[in-house]
């Protein structure tokens, strides 16, 4: 297949690149689209129990509370007349909007839940009707027409779900474009480090360019008929453009190499593509397989993210394994054209001195060496010992985001809060005496403020105020009971509450659907955890096919497990230390909370993924000395010689990437891009630089044990990194030597 392809760039290499610019311009065409096909939240299971209580509150009450206005009176109390003429008015514009359900304002009962204690302010809730794109559009218009300082003197400013998720993708959009703005010019910048070459440095970047417009692409036909995140857009930018760049690389370090041998540019192209080619598509499938065990969750979050990111890695192998020889051909020396001053000429069998010095030092001394570097990683992983996962609420954003300060005043300022309230759905007809008795057991649980029916409201185990919701509340087929505390939202009480709700003993015969903010974080954190063991044992099973039809050996891929979760819980406890225990969130401008539960599987899988990115990258040229007669210590030493600066270079420029979203100012963001940065560099600098060489060290020839019908097996169908072993008579190879044998990697 590589052949073909090689030839293929060779003969119709302008042919390939004029079909190239035509699908760049069709996928762009069809990804600019995808904004308006993509949605906001998808955090929550759709079989879960929230999920269905609030389909039912939607079909039959109107829909959950999503919006709340917070009214501040001109002359600081809600109860003077001037006030109550101005909040009426208020109500009754806001019962005109089309999409508008379930208005219900301070005014209209005087209800003590909806005024704050110091009677400065006062609550107006409703729902927005719609799914969560036209969600998202609708509470943008709400908030833009209302939100404000109005004539009449009223002070309004907009919270609850609605108004949260507007804010976050409107936060969203502009942390994405700063992150660009920055990752871009700073990436072309490192590879003109790199290269030393102005037109090999512009030449990832076409790779990079095509992998993001064919996802884009790629997600806005998905939206057309799938739930699919617009958070999704982030993923598709930083691991397009790193991806892009990191398979680029290892394609034009070989091409130029060979370049540098005196071989002929149609040689050269033959050569590159089938080493490097081979490495990437390698490499392409190890990544792509570790993202695609995200589409096992229900929650289309986490799924669009799969999407993606299975997307964007096979476009960029393909547009890498296509485009790049295509340019190759047409480019041929020119490749070096723009030399900068301090750039050196490409030199065959290059190698960085200080990476094999520094294996050859591991190897001489693999404990020593190895268990400083194990003991600090062991130390940074500990803060998982104390980790909690939580959904995201309105403390993700900035502080000065609007949506996030009305929360902090409900909670302050009034007696309860009835938009963090749990909404207990009865689906069926319920007499009044079961309802109460119901209720009353409800009133009676620690943290409960009230309960609300349709009959009367509740407190303390016994019936508090009769009547006055009416059909807000009641249906002759359904119920609806709302259950309003005063613990802390998405605290460990308000949680347990939602549990002790769910097991209070129902009117005899219903079955009731707890919902509300509370129970879709309870829900959430079982969904995830339910399905984290599949998700890692498809990852695990995966890797290690792969690994061993690669390397012939069951050491391999079991060494690699192992670092690789290593390296991960240190980068992972890592984050809990700063975004879950506090440390350093001043300098960040983030608030501690529970671990984003979604954010940190996505950070998980995707580290995983590039960190066997890496691994692939070292192994082939380990396995490649090895298989031509270097001993264990010799292609150790030789294969991070000659992988050591691709692995760094590449490392550097994919962190970039993500470390750009270190500058968003919404902290679920702030901990994806820059766990996933630092997962990047503790993979290729501590793991590959010294802990594979420690362990190939110590495990000497046991390093490539497989059983006898495995090596046959592997003998039949494993895969050939780089093409057919050459005979020492075409390729000297042992410990003198080595340095010489061609790169299979491509570097």
């Amino acid at each position: 297949m590589f052949e073909r392809l090689a030839e293929l760039a060779i003969r119709r290499a302008r042919l390939v690149l004029v079909v190239a610019v035509v699908a760049v311009a069709l996928m762009g065409a069809v990804g600019a689209g995808a904004f308006e096909k993509l949605k906001g939240g998808g955090y929550d299971d759709p079989a879960s129990q929230s999920t269905r209580a609030g389909k039912v509150i939607d079909e039959k009450f109107g829909g959950e509370t999503n919006l709340v206005l917070l009214v501040t009176g001109s002359d600081g109390r809600v109860d003077t007349p001037a006030a109550e003429k101005a909040g009426r008015a208020l109500a009754a514009e806001l019962r005109k909007e089309p999409h508008l359900a379930n208005v219900v304002a301070y005014w209209d009962g005087k209800s003590p839940a909806l005024r704050s204690e110091d009677g400065r302010e006062a609550l107006v809730l409703a729902h927005v009707e719609g799914d969560e794109t036209e969600l998202r559009e609708r509470a943008k218009t709400v908030v833009e027409t209302y939100a404000g300082t109005r004539e009449d003197g009223l002070e309004v400013r907009a919270g609850g779900g609605a108004a949260v998720g507007k804010d976050l993708e409107s936060q969203t959009t502009d942390d994405l474009l700063l992150a660009e703005a920055i990752a871009v010019p700073l990436t072309l910048l490192l590879l003109l480090v790199v290269f030393g070459s102005v037109v090999a440095a512009l030449l990832p970047l076409a790779v990079g360019i095509i992998a993001i417009a064919g996802t884009f692409a790629e997600l806005s036909l998905l939206g057309g008929s799938l739930d699919v995140s617009v958070s999704a857009t982030n993923l598709t930018t930083a691991l397009g453009l790193g991806l892009g760049i990191d398979y680029a690389l290892l394609m034009i370090s070989r091409f130029r190499e060979q370049l540098a041998t005196g071989s002929s540019v149609d040689d050269a192209v033959r050569h590159t593509v089938h080493t490097a080619g081979r490495t990437v598509a390698f490499s392409a499938a190890t990544v792509a397989v570790a993202l695609a065990a995200l589409l096992v969750f229900p929650q289309y979050f986490l799924r669009s993210f799969g999407y993606a990111g299975v997307g964007v890695v096979a476009i960029a192998a393909v547009s890498t394994l296509f485009v790049m020889p295509a340019l190759f051909v047409v480019l041929g020396h020119r490749v070096n054209s723009g030399r900068l001053p301090w750039a050196k000429r490409p030199r065959t069998g290059a190698r960085a001195p200080l990476w094999g010095r520094l294996a050859g030092t591991v190897m001489r001394r693999p404990a020593l060496t190895a268990l400083p570097v194990l003991a600090v990683l062991l130390v940074a992983a500990s803060p998982l010992l104390g980790i909690t996962l939580g959904t995201p609420d309105e403390r993700v954003l900035p502080e000065d985001a609007q949506s996030r300060q009305v929360s902090s005043v409900l909670r302050e300022k009034f007696e309860g809060n009835d938009n963090a309230a749990l909404h207990v759905v009865i689906d069926q007809a319920v007499d009044g005496k079961s309802l109460g008795t119901y209720a009353a057991r409800l009133s009676g649980l620690e943290g409960v403020v009230r309960v609300e029916t349709g009959a009367g409201t509740y407190a303390d185990g016994r019936a508090e105020a009769p009547g006055g919701a009416g059909a807000a509340l009641s249906r002759p087929d359904a119920q609806r009971i709302t259950v309003v505390s005063g613990l802390t939202p998405a605290s460990d009480a308000a949680q347990d509450l939602v549990a002790e709700v769910r097991a209070a003993e129902p009117p005899t015969g219903t079955e009731p659907l707890v919902g509300g903010s509370d129970a879709q974080l309870v829900d959430s954190k079982d969904s995830i955890g339910g399905q984290l063991p599949l998700a890692l044992g498809l990852v695990a099973l995966t890797t290690f096919v792969l690994l061993f039809l690669f390397t012939g050996s069951v050491v391999q891929p079991l060494r690699a497990l192992v670092l690789n979760m290593i390296s991960l819980g240190a980068t992972l406890g890592v984050m809990t230390w700063i975004f879950q225990d506090g440390h350093l969130t001043s300098f960040l401008g983030v608030t501690p909370q529970p671990m984003e539960a979604s954010m940190t599987v996505l950070m998980f899988c995707i580290a995983f993924g590039l960190s066997m990115d890496y691994e692939v990258f070292v192994t082939s040229r380990i396995k490649e000395l090895h298989d031509l007669g270097a001993d264990n210590r010799s292609a150790v030493t030789d294969g991070l010689g000659h992988t050591g600066r691709i692995v760094t270079a590449a490392a550097c420029l994919l962190a970039v990437s993500f470390f750009a979203f270190g500058t968003a100012k919404i902290s679920f963001m702030q901990m994806f891009g820059l766990g996933s940065g630092l997962a990047i560099l503790i993979d290729a600098v501590a793991v590959r630089g010294v802990l594979v060489p420690a362990a190939m060290r110590l495990l000497g020839r046991s390093a490539w044990y497989a059983p006898p019908l495995l090596r046959r097996f592997h003998g039949r169908f494993g895969l050939s990194e780089g093409g057919p072993a050459q005979t020492p008579a075409e390729e000297p190879a042992g410990p003198h030597t080595s340095s010489a044998v061609k790169d299979p990697t491509g570097v």
